[in-house]
């Protein structure tokens, strides 16, 4: 095999090509617009193209949501069925939360949220992509609840509601990480972790009949 047919084996496709410039251009200024025309320019594909794989400005922003969320989650860690479900689901929250980093890189990550979403006006390009993003967010956490869910490991309850609550306690540590901390504090991470799973873990206590008055 030649060297070129190896280096064109090696690169991206057309429909990679696109998302990696998308999601570049996010991880530069979260407000961004992904419009077609943009896009396309920063892949150096034409706008038939593009519009192939993503006839639509939400489908190109769902998967670029969904990729960039899967970067920082590696769905292989639920479906390992050798370690107990509380311990695969704390692995899957601890690789969410280290995304975020800490000291610095965390105030950076923050800032840069704050900024986009909450210190100006927010306009309908950046609802778009914060949307985009917290949906795929929860889309994971579903995902795993719903592989711990159909290996019986889960009592009965909603997983929509339960992401939700695990999403809430990553967000919360994600901004604590940014404010000013010591090592204790960032070890009790693991501790806050595993109680927050250990209530979706719990049953709930039947109701005595007769106590509903």
């Amino acid at each position: 095999m030649s060297d070129n047919v190896e280096t064109r084996a090696s690169e991206p496709s057309t429909r990679d090509r696109i998302l990696i410039a998308a999601a570049t251009m996010v991880s530069e200024d979260p407000g961004t617009r992904l419009s077609v025309r943009a896009v396309a320019a920063r892949a150096g594909v034409s706008t038939g193209s593009l519009r192939h794989f993503f006839p639509t400005q939400r489908a190109l922003m769902d998967e670029v949501a969904a990729g960039i969320t899967g970067l920082v989650a590696n769905k292989n860690v639920i479906d390992d069925a050798t370690v107990p479900a509380e311990g695969r689901l704390l692995a899957c929250m601890q690789q969410v939360l280290s995304a975020s980093g800490t000291g610095e890189q965390a105030r950076d990550t923050w800032r840069r949220t704050f900024g986009t979403y909450l210190s100006s006006e927010l306009n309908a390009d950046a609802i778009d992509t914060y949307l985009a993003l917290s949906a795929a967010g929860l889309r994971h956490i579903e995902h795993w609840l719903d592989v711990l869910d159909k290996e019986g490991a889960l009592p009965p309850g909603d997983n929509t509601q339960r992401a939700a609550y695990l999403n809430v306690v990553l967000d919360g540590l994600s901004v604590a990480r940014a404010l000013p901390t010591d090592a204790a504090r960032l070890r009790s991470e693991t501790d806050v972790l595993q109680h927050a799973i250990s209530m979706l873990f719990r049953t709930a206590a039947p109701t005595p009949k007769g106590d509903s008055d």
